[in-house]
């Protein structure tokens, strides 16, 4: 029974044999399938490393250290932060939102230390950032700018006037367009609201100056330092207007889309009625339309409080607070007493403060005039403030500067710590020029009679500066011409306006001058000028001493030259202007001063750049006479090449429109250009040489700059390109100059003359010169024109030195590859023009005296005429000269082996000659 039970147990234990193989169980797992991993880079991938500085720290743990309690902490935060972004400023771009947020949330931190390391940071930051890049984030900015103006505590307010000095220098643009809230921060720094107790109705709030005694400065330092954020803040918006005049001297300024274009006149096509000038509105500016329609602007759907100061209500209500203010603050700095032996003197603290006052409002002013209702807008000025500012302004004019003097112990002086003396410094006049300026613009013509105390005391100020004005900069000179510009209109008779224009005249006429000064001066004398000449109409009522400045402006230029050719170019436009209004005075002395202005060695003319000699060129046309001399030194001009061909093109024009063959329909000036003259002129330029370099020519012998052949007498001096592209320009304008002189046959005999006389005779002739004498005969010849034995010779002989220079260039000579079209073209035209000329040339030829080198340049040159179309029938006609010379070379060549050169040129004569002749060929002649 114990064994049954023993082989019936449910679990029985299975034996395998040895080497046998396992058998797979049912529930085994088939591990025969294949894996594959993924990659998913960008979710497995970690941050990268961000820049540290020296103490570790990465951008991120500098900016949350910014929160932390400790002072410490924060301002070494802030030294990081700089250190950071000075060694990686890519950090900048990338993390821009945090690092603005951050370092704008300390403008208002307790500790002085962290403010002024932000003060830094931010000074950092605004060179590395550009306006656009931080424009979405100058909001936040200005908020916390104005949290830190408007703070109680006196140290944030002292540290945001820091932060508004570097945000008005990097960012001047961003922070005017939050003028609204800006400015009653100023006006709270200075002041506080005070309720009128004298009104009923206790809604009307005034200002009045407050005085805190916990500031570390006095209170007058403290309001200085104020305005003078304040006049910087005002300057800023008064730049971003672009149609404001400026200091009332300058011209009104042209916006960036208004594009001056200048009507460029060819005087060919003009003067031949093909060329119509055509004028458009406002001189080629962008048209100003006058209609009462507007487009509305984004500013009309703006509030009021939004516009700030571009609004008229918003400037009028920022005037009423700030001008009492103002007059408050120039009490306290004003001098108490009246004026004594020491005269009206200020300390330089009182000064300093006074000016920025007058600053302010010369600004405020200036700002009134951008509105359309000016005219209104000077009224409401003059009505609320002109009895104030007559009071406290003008009760002490002028104002001078008192210097405070520390002494020595062993100065005589010692009982007293400090001594008073009068400053020899010309820093207070720019306060009484701001006081000047502010003041006459209060006034007009209507008004002259009530104002005419204070106006002569300005007068008799702005005369005696003017008259002992040597050490003023361009600054003030600018402040007091506006100053006098303005009194000229006030006052428009003679004997008011001739004193002030003698005063600037005086100042004018010292020498060592700044160049800015000076501009300005010219720019003063030539507004008066145009306003004089608009307004004058008789000769007598003319200023005498803007008549003398007038004819001193040629000698001026003279004298002047090449030292500064930006004042040459104004005294040029000034001279322009006044001789196209054919001003007695200037036409004279500029008559007088022409010899040395267009003077072909060192005159003006050829000293001052392209534009400049375009409009002293311009000049030629209105000078009353043009002698001889000057029309030899224009000459002169031409030919050296200091002005380009353009221009002397532009000269030769005038001087034709000048002369009695332009063909004016009315009667022109007389003898302004006298025919000898003229042609003279014409010759001369046409030869391209004076007599004196045509001489010294003569001695110059041999390679490279002459080219010659036994076969002629003129040799070939060879000029440099630039000179014979210049001078080939300057003899096609010639040649038409000559071409429409109407009596075309007496101008053919005086170029003759002038080249049988000149030029005749001379072995050495430049290739320029020779090819300039063949064109203008080309172009003036026609039948009834006769020409001298001794001419045609002479052109024969230039024809065949060009010719022969022609065939024997090499091509690699780049430089006189250049000519060999244009010369060829004349002694081609020439040839065919004038047979007789051809004959001469054949005649020449006598192969004879010749070097053999020469004779397959013969040969080119007579296959080449043969093959010539314009020249075939005169070569069939002196085809008995083609022959003789053919048959000279042949017996020169006999007994030797026949070269190609002589074979080509027999087979050209057959061809294209002894088909039309009746005897036998050259080559049966011979052999």
């Amino acid at each position: 029974m114990t064994k049954k039970r023993k082989h019936q147990e449910d679990f029985q234990k299975v034996k395998f044999k040895v080497g046998k193989k396992k058998p797979k169980l049912e529930n085994a797992t088939d591990t025969t399938f294949k894996t594959k991993a993924i990659q998913i880079p960008e979710q497995l991938k970690e941050d990268g490393v961000l820049p540290t500085q020296n103490r570790k720290l990465n951008i991120k743990d500098l900016l949350s250290q910014m929160h932390h309690y400790s002072p410490g902490v924060k301002h070494n935060a802030l030294l990081g932060l700089k250190d950071l972004l000075s060694q990686y400023p890519f950090v900048i771009d990338a993390h821009l939102s945090n690092i603005i947020s951050e370092v704008a949330a300390v403008f208002t931190d307790k500790d002085s230390g962290v403010r002024g390391a932000a003060v830094h940071l931010l000074q950092f930051l605004a060179s590395k950032i550009r306006a656009e890049q931080i424009a979405p984030f100058f909001p936040l900015v200005s908020a916390h700018l104005s949290s830190a103006m408007t703070h109680i505590s006196e140290g944030i307010q002292e540290d945001s006037l820091k932060v508004l000095d570097v945000l008005l220098e990097a960012y001047p643009a961003l922070l005017t367009d939050r003028s609204s809230i800006l400015l009653k921060n100023f006006v709270e720094l200075i002041s506080h609201q005070q309720l009128l107790k004298r009104l009923k109705s206790k809604d009307k709030l005034s200002w009045m100056l407050s005085v805190n005694p916990n500031r570390r400065e006095t209170s007058q330092q403290w309001r200085l330092n104020v305005l003078t954020r304040l006049k910087k803040f005002l300057q800023a918006v008064v730049d971003g207007s672009s149609e404001i005049q400026d200091e009332g001297l300058q011209e009104q300024k042209d916006s960036p889309h208004s594009v001056r274009n200048p009507v460029f006149i060819s005087w060919k096509v003009h003067a031949n009625n093909q060329q119509h000038i055509q004028l458009f509105e406002n001189g080629g500016l962008r048209p100003k339309i006058n209609s009462t329609f507007r487009l509305r602007s984004l500013a009309s759907v703006m509030g009021s409080a939004e516009k700030g100061l571009s609004s008229a209500e918003n400037l009028k209500g920022f005037i009423e607070i700030i001008i009492p203010l103002l007059i408050e603050c120039w009490i306290e700095a004003s001098p108490a007493q009246p004026a004594s032996i020491l005269g009206n003197l200020l300390e330089s603290e009182s000064q300093q403060l006074m000016q920025q006052v007058l600053s302010i409002i010369h600004l405020l002013w200036k700002l009134t005039k951008r509105h359309d209702e000016t005219y209104k807008m000077e009224l409401w000025l003059r009505m609320n403030y002109l009895v104030d500012f007559k009071h406290h302004f003008m009760r002490h004019f002028p104002y001078s500067l008192q210097e405070t003097v520390k002494h020595k112990k062993k100065d005589p002086c010692k009982g007293n710590k400090y001594c008073m003396t009068s400053s020899n410094s010309v820093d207070h006049l720019l306060l009484n020029l701001t006081l000047c300026d502010i003041m006459v613009s209060l006034a007009s013509t209507s008004t002259l009679q009530m104002d005419s105390s204070w106006l002569d005391m300005i007068r008799k100020f702005v005369t005696d500066t003017l008259q002992d004005g040597s050490k003023l900069n361009s600054k003030q000179v600018n402040r007091l011409l506006g100053v006098t510009w303005r009194l000229m209109q006030i006052q428009q008779n003679k004997v008011a306006t001739e004193p002030l224009i003698k005063a600037v005249y005086t100042l004018y006429q010292q020498r060592n001058l700044l160049f800015p000064v000076r501009t300005l001066l010219l720019k003063f004398f030539s507004r008066v000028y145009q306003k004089e000449d608009l307004r004058t109409q008789r000769i007598r009522s003319r200023s005498k001493v803007l008549s003398r400045w007038l004819a001193g402006l040629p000698q001026q230029l003279a004298l002047l030259g090449l030292r500064n050719p930006e004042l040459s170019n104004q005294l040029i436009d000034i001279i322009h202007s006044a001789a196209s209004r054919s001003n007695k005075e200037l036409l004279q002395s500029l008559q007088a001063t022409a010899a040395r202005i267009y003077d072909p060695l060192d005159g003006a003319l050829v000293l001052l750049p392209a534009e400049a000699q375009r409009r002293l060129v311009q000049l030629v046309y209105f000078l009353p006479h043009l002698p001889t001399a000057l029309l030899t030194a224009l000459s002169r001009c031409c030919i050296m090449g200091r002005i380009s061909s353009e221009l002397a093109a532009t000269l030769i024009g005038i001087l034709r429109m000048r002369s009695s063959f332009a063909g004016w329909k009315c009667q022109v000036q007389d003898n302004s250009v006298n025919d000898v003259d003229y042609f003279s002129f014409l010759f001369s330029t046409l030869i391209g040489f004076s007599r004196e370099e045509l001489t010294s020519l003569q001695g110059i012998r041999g390679k490279p700059h002459i080219s010659q052949t036994q076969l002629s007498p003129v040799r070939l001096y060879l000029t440099d390109l630039d000179q014979f592209l210049h001078h080939w320009a300057v003899t096609e304008v010639i040649c038409h100059s000559l071409s429409t002189i109407p009596s075309q046959s007496q101008c053919f005999d005086i170029l003759q003359t002038g080249i049988c006389k000149y030029l005749v005779g001379l072995v050495v002739i430049p290739d320029s010169t020779a090819g300039s004498v063949l064109c203008a005969i080309n172009k003036l010849l026609d039948q009834a024109c006769i020409l001298s034995e001794n001419l045609h010779k002479f052109l024969a002989s230039c024809c065949y030195s060009l010719l022969y220079f022609l065939l024997t260039l090499d091509k690699e000579d780049a430089e006189h590859v250049q000519k060999r079209d244009l010369l060829w073209g004349s002694c081609v035209s020439a040839l065919a023009l004038l047979p007789r000329l051809l004959r001469l040339m054949l005649q020449s030829l006598q192969v004879s005296r010749i070097c053999r080198e020469e004779l397959p340049v013969v040969a080119q040159l007579l296959r080449i005429l043969m093959q010539h179309g314009q020249l075939r029938s005169h070569m069939i006609t002196n085809e008995f000269l083609v022959q003789q010379i053919i048959k000279d070379i042949m017996t020169l060549k006999s007994g030797e082996v026949q070269e190609q050169w002589l074979t080509d040129l027999h087979y050209c004569f057959n061809i294209y000659l002894a088909s039309h002749s009746q005897g036998p060929g050259p080559m049966n002649a011979v052999y």
